[in-house]
């Protein structure tokens, strides 16, 4: 098992929560190649066969057991793209714990492109959990595009819980969904920018199966001259219902653009999209104010509350 710098151990507490190497599966990513990996009894991890990714099997009636799948970027100027597949076996209950955190002290973008497909089976029951963090004070950017496709068989669910809240330059973030009868999708988005980042996420969902449901949630902040992109497309192609909302806080010289689309192809398909975007409302910071808050100290705990 490889030894971890300072650095490293920072980017892994940051994405995973890491303090030590947890018990149980996991697979752990350091500068492009495999740094520690354990299987279980009814988890297993695998590298593809051609050498651009793992494979994750989840055995059927797996309970209350996790995967830790942390990826972490320390040297300037690594470019590289992953491939990775998970599959849920059949009334499975697990949580998937991944995440990219890129620390640049160098002159070269550091780039991390991560492909995640997951296959969950009938009756199944996932939690992914995912961070991004970026760190360092080089010039060289901080840029993670992190793309998911998931395939939900019938009845089984899947939360999606993802966070970036500080130090990426640029992402653009791709999640693609299908959904067969009575399964669900929920997704909490959760991002700030500052500076010149630019942030762009694209959610495309097709509900195919009666009973079908999903809930697309983006909650972010935009500041400084930075620029964020929400568009979401649910479609329902069946008796369903799906939701997708962004609500956002825009500060300083940013830009917001919210595109919610909603397609309906069934008479029963039931649709709701919203979008809001606007500035922290001035009788909150003197709200705060009047308790002892500064107004920067204010504006930080507004935030903190809207992220959570």
């Amino acid at each position: 098992m490889k030894v971890f710098d300072s650095i490293q151990e920072n980017l892994l507490e940051a994405v995973a929560g890491f303090h030590e190497i947890p018990a149980g599966a996991f697979n752990i990513r350091a500068n492009g190649e495999t740094a520690a990996r354990n299987c279980t009894e009814h988890i297993t991890v695998e590298p593809k066969a051609d050498g651009t990714g793992i494979v994750v099997t989840i055995a059927p009636g797996t309970i209350k057991e996790s995967v830790h799948m942390p990826v972490i970027v320390s040297r300037s100027g690594l470019r590289e793209t992953v491939y990775n597949d998970f599959y849920i076996g059949e009334g499975a209950d697990v949580t998937i714990i991944a995440g990219c955190g890129i620390h640049n002290g160098g002159e070269e973008s550091s780039r991390h492109d991560g492909v995640h497909r997951f296959f969950v089976a009938r009756n199944a029951k996932i939690k992914y959990i995912e961070k991004h963090y970026g760190s360092g004070d080089g010039r060289g950017e901080r840029i993670m595009n992190p793309r998911t496709v998931i395939e939900i068989e019938e009845n089984g669910y899947m939360e999606m819980d993802t966070v970036q809240i500080r130090g990426v330059d640029s992402t653009v973030r791709n999640t693609e969904a299908r959904l067969a009868a009575g399964a669900r999708l929920v997704v909490l988005e959760r991002l700030m920018t500052h500076g010149n980042q630019k942030a762009e996420s694209y959610f495309r969902v097709a509900m195919n199966g009666k009973g079908a449901g999903a809930n697309i949630v983006s909650r972010s902040v935009a500041k400084d001259d930075s620029f964020q992109l929400f568009s979401s497309n649910i479609e329902g192609n069946a008796e369903c219902s799906g939701h997708t909302e962004c609500d956002a806080i825009i500060m300083g010289n940013a830009k917001i653009s919210a595109v919610p689309e909603i397609t309906a192809n069934h008479p029963d398909a039931a649709l709701i999209h919203e979008a809001a975007i606007g500035k922290i409302a001035g009788e909150q910071i003197v709200k705060l104010m009047t308790l002892g808050l500064t107004e920067k100290e204010a504006e930080e705990q507004i935030i903190s509350g809207f992220l959570k």
